[in-house]
């Protein structure tokens, strides 16, 4: 028998939290988030509460826990794209078609009371939040910026009528095609900065870096986002949500800003090394173990996971990106340990983006999918 209750009480939230390291408990590819960070999600004062509602739900089969998922009204989304949305996002499950309609029946009804006439997802408060569901590349290792689930959840969700809406895709970068491509590169970024009057900005480290450019790069990302699939504009919490959550992990060496000759930020790039190898089998709290693989990945790290990049619409068709696609082939030339950058998600309708990529030696190992249904 299957049963659904909200999440109201602190033994609820615990079951919602920890189900998904119980489900993954040995799976190689599944990186678990920072329990304490996930855990704020349930706080009165989260960040996103004053722009949204949300409404948590678990499973129980028989009494155990079996699944859960979240249902979340983006006010600002809706109100920007003048739509009756709602979305839902952290759903798992175990292997039962029964399971997946109780929760994902639970979300819509919760829609429709709520006067909405469409759910999606999965997909979060913003699009600082996992995107997507993983329908390839399940035998390889996720990260923290892109969600991993079994194979068997595209089934259950597209058998209760949800249809794909967007595509995305996460790519392997290895490097330049050839030697050739970076020195032609070179040439073309030269070129480029010259006519338009660009530079490179600099930094001692991650906290000056954030200093001198967290306004320009939030100014970027709504100018850069604005019209992408399920963005929303910049709050002031969002930005301290952001700052906090890099503010760690940030440095010059994986970070490129381009400045126009007023020192305008018109383009950037930021990336991390990957931290899979620090939460790969733990349940994401902090330990003195954990910490010290923590400040080994940072040292010494084997992939980089590309987090953000966005680009002035003004300066888009000039070329200024392949900037960005140089420092990362210089990355990955100039750091020993580094075998791949991770491009992490991206849409498969962003030409941009997916044509800069071309510039690479690649592969396109992982495929996640948003879904949507009328209510």
């Amino acid at each position: 028998m299957i049963t659904v209750e909200q999440v109201t009480t602190r033994r609820q939230q615990k079951d919602f939290l920890r189900f998904p390291l119980d489900l993954y408990k040995g799976n190689p590819y599944y990186i678990p988030p920072m329990y304490m960070d996930e855990k704020k999600i349930f706080r009165k004062d989260y960040v996103y509460n004053g722009s949204c509602d949300a409404v948590f739900f678990n499973a129980y089969k028989d009494g155990k826990m079996a699944g859960r998922i979240q249902g979340i009204i983006q006010k600002d989304a809706n109100a920007k794209n003048g739509e009756k949305r709602a979305r839902f996002t952290r759903i798992e499950g175990i292997d039962d078609a029964s399971v997946f309609k109780a929760l994902l029946d639970a979300a819509e009804d919760w829609a429709r009371k709520k006067g909405m006439d469409t759910i999606h997802g999965p997909i979060g408060y913003s699009d600082l939040e996992k995107e997507g569901l993983l329908i390839e590349g399940f035998q390889v290792s996720g990260n923290f910026e892109t969600t991993y689930n079994m194979p068997y959840y595209q089934k259950h969700i597209e058998s209760l009528g949800y249809a794909k809406e967007v595509d995305y895709t996460g790519s392997f970068l290895y490097g330049p095609e050839s030697e050739e491509t970076l020195q032609e590169m070179e040439q073309l970024v030269q070129f480029i900065f010259k006519r338009y009057q660009l530079h490179f900005g600099e930094s001692r480290n991650g906290a000056d870096f954030l200093r001198k450019y967290a306004d320009g790069i939030f100014n970027l990302i709504d100018k850069s986002y604005e019209g992408l699939y399920g963005t929303v504009p910049f709050t002031a919490g969002m930005r301290k949500l952001m700052i906090d959550n890099f503010g760690l992990v940030i440095s010059p060496k994986y970070s490129a800003m381009i400045l126009d000759q007023s020192n305008r930020p018109v383009c950037f790039g930021l990336a991390i090394p990957s931290l899979n190898k620090a939460f790969r089998g733990t349940r994401g709290h902090i330990t003195p173990g954990l910490a010290v693989r923590f400040l080994q990945c940072l040292r010494h790290p084997e992939s980089l996971d590309l987090c953000i990049i966005g680009v002035d619409p003004e300066y888009l068709n000039r070329g200024v990106s392949a900037a960005l696609s140089l420092a990362i082939m210089k990355m990955l030339r100039d750091t020993p340990s580094l075998r791949y950058a991770d491009t992490c998600i991206n849409l498969e309708d962003n030409y941009a983006i997916q044509n800069q990529w071309k510039r690479f030696r690649r592969d396109v190992p992982k495929r996640y999918r948003c879904y949507v249904k009328a209510l």
